[in-house]
């Protein structure tokens, strides 16, 4: 089998909607860059193209038809396609070594091959450079031992963390102990098991024990300090939160090593994105800080680690001075982040890390009905699950199981008349926009899928009809009032990111603006300036990440598929803060995503292995 024949069987793959031009596009580069390159290679090229555009960051290249059955959410007829691909053409590897596009088992990140293998595994050089990066700095972080005045340690320990009533161990007491004594913690936990409380505490330990100027010199200057997260709404809970915390410490705390709490307090910096703390610069992708222009910080704080990816964990890695402590909070059971790597998840499976790893087990939020389902989910457990939703009678949990996606419309006009009202009522604009914005958290569409009838992009369609049916909007234009738009991309010169959410409405001389929330404030935006956005009446329960939200009414297709998995249905159900709907055509769905668990494939566990 030739080379020209692989390119062509990728073409019609491509032309069957099984393959994106990319994917071709990168086994054609292969070919006319090392015209050596083997036809068993391109063919791997195109699939590790495709499996990095699904999360993963590497191919396995053991059992491959298997692996893309699983992996890939291709019909039969791709998979057959592909299964006499490899009848023709067996991948080799071990004939790939001399090839120009490949380096094997490189001892250093430093070649400048476009691909490498290594552990069985094909990556993209980019992503295998990633890993390295990510491994070495945790590992320095990991083994760095901190000097601690052990006696002032344990008065502030128990002062944060007062002894437990019924003599159990105190897991965030415990989370305080290892920030203390090194340069990194991972602190893991569902929600409601007090990561962000357990961070506020955290933060006052450590500015209390910063040390002095000498044995009798006043105290060190406060600790700089950095709060982030990877969406602007994850960033805004996190403050919010921690902020809270701070505010319950105060009567029992009182002075903090001899000065007020008040004016550290209050001078906590605001919480960002991860992309605004490190500075994209503008067409590339690139920071303003790395290793050569670090972050002036000597403490850094990021929440919902899940979904940081891989080049974005190594950007911060690589920006963060040496010195500074690391803590990083995260749910290892929501979904994986969208773009390359299972990051928090490759964390947490670590043996290097499990010194510096803390898992909070209690949740205080999810004790109900909500908290019932998502143990059962949490353990795997289909059938409890499906018995959680059928037995509520609370009121807190509800299953639908429509035959046909527009049964689920009265739901959304329900949940969404309240914002819709708030646009319409007295007011000046950023008054109507504040109320409105607040309104939208009360009641949230989220989809397993994005396109189709029971996809974010049918079922926005059918909740826009819905409305203005119901004399709620007008859809005058593209920018209606009354319009929920998300960016698809970051706008860092607006202070925008990937993520963000506002509402349309016109400002006082008409003209249509996009607000959007920024803690207590409110940004405006002219609806030209927007370059990438889509309706957000239903949105993935990817990009509801880091939110909270009232009511959820989570829609599943009729089909099963890989994309239904244990993390998609417990990320959707955990976004509830009161109420829980389940729109499944097929109920029995969710006892099967409840028993699939997501995997992605990579490098980063191996190159953190012992």
């Amino acid at each position: 089998m030739t080379a020209a024949a692989s390119l062509a069987d990728l073409a019609a793959w491509q032309a069957a909607g099984w393959l994106r031009p990319l994917d071709v596009a990168l086994a054609r580069f292969l070919h006319d860059t090392a015209p050596t390159a083997p036809p068993d290679l391109l063919l791997a090229a195109a699939l590790l193209s495709r499996l990095e555009s699904a999360g993963h960051s590497a191919l396995p290249l053991d059992d491959l038809p298997g692996t893309a059955a699983e992996l890939l959410d291709w019909p039969a007829e791709a998979l057959n396609a592909l299964s006499q691909a490899l009848a023709t053409r067996p991948l080799q590897p071990q004939a790939w070594a001399g090839c120009a596009a490949v380096e094997a088992d490189p001892p250093d990140d430093e070649g400048g091959t476009p691909l490498v293998l290594a552990n069985d595994r094909l990556a993209l050089r980019r992503h295998w450079r990633d890993e390295g990066d990510i491994a070495r700095q945790l590992r320095a972080r990991a083994a760095a031992s901190l000097p601690v005045d052990e006696a002032q340690a344990t008065a502030w320990l128990g002062r944060l963390f007062p002894p437990r009533a019924d003599g159990d161990v105190d897991w965030q007491r415990r989370a305080g102990e290892v920030a203390l004594r090194g340069r990194f913690t991972l602190v893991t936990g569902g929600p409601g098991t007090g990561k962000t409380w357990t961070a506020a505490r955290l933060l006052v330990l450590l500015q209390a024990l910063r040390g002095r100027g000498g044995p009798d010199g006043p105290p060190a200057p406060w600790l700089r300090v950095g709060l982030a997260a990877p969406t602007g709404k994850a960033a805004a809970r996190l403050k919010q939160s921690i902020q809270q915390a701070l505010q319950g410490l105060r009567p029992a705390l009182g002075p903090l090593a001899g000065e007020a709490l008040d004016p550290w307090a209050d001078a906590l910096p605001p919480a960002r994105t991860l992309h605004a703390l490190l500075g994209p610069r503008p067409g590339t992708r690139r920071f303003r800080h790395d290793a050569t222009n670090p972050l002036p910080l000597d403490l850094l704080i990021v929440d919902e680690a899940s979904m940081v990816h891989l080049a974005l964990m190594a950007r911060l890695l690589d920006a963060l001075p040496s010195t500074a402590r690391l803590v990083l909070l995260g749910d290892p059971d929501q979904l994986a982040s969208v773009e390359a790597g299972a990051v928090l998840a490759d964390l947490c499976a670590a043996p290097v890390l499990v010194p510096r790893t803390v898992a909070l087990r209690e949740s205080r939020r999810f004790q109900g009905a909500i908290g019932a389902l998502a143990q059962a989910m949490h353990g795997g457990d289909g059938a409890a699950a499906l018995a959680a939703l059928r037995g509520d009678a609370s009121g807190a949990l509800a299953l639908q199981s429509p035959r046909d996606a527009t049964a689920v419309l009265p739901l959304a006009v329900q949940g969404y008349r309240p914002m819709l009202q708030a646009l319409q009522g007295p007011g000046t604009p950023a008054e109507r926009a504040r109320a409105a914005l607040q309104a939208f958290e009360a009641f949230r569409l989220l989809c397993a899928l994005r396109e189709g009838p029971w996809g974010v992009d049918g079922l926005n369609g059918a909740v826009e009809r819905a409305l203005a049916d119901a004399g709620l909007l007008r859809r005058s234009g593209e920018w209606y009032t009354g319009r929920p738009v998300m960016l698809s991309r970051n706008q860092p010169a607006l202070g925008l990111f990937n993520g963000d959410i506002g509402l349309v409405l016109p400002a006082d001389d008409g003209t249509p603006r996009a607000w959007f929330a920024e803690g207590e404030a409110l940004h405006a935006v002219a609806v030209g300036r927007l370059e990438q956005v889509q309706t957000a009446f239903a949105m993935t329960v990817h990009k509801s990440q880091g939110s909270e939200f009232g009511h959820v009414a989570l829609v599943l297709p009729p089909e099963d598929g890989p994309l239904l998995t244990r993390e998609l249905v417990y990320t959707g159900l955990t976004r509830a803060r009161e109420r829980f709907t389940l729109v499944a055509p097929q109920p029995a769905l969710l006892a099967r995503a409840v028993a699939r668990r997501t995997r992605r494939e990579g490098g980063l566990r191996a190159r953190l292995a012992p």
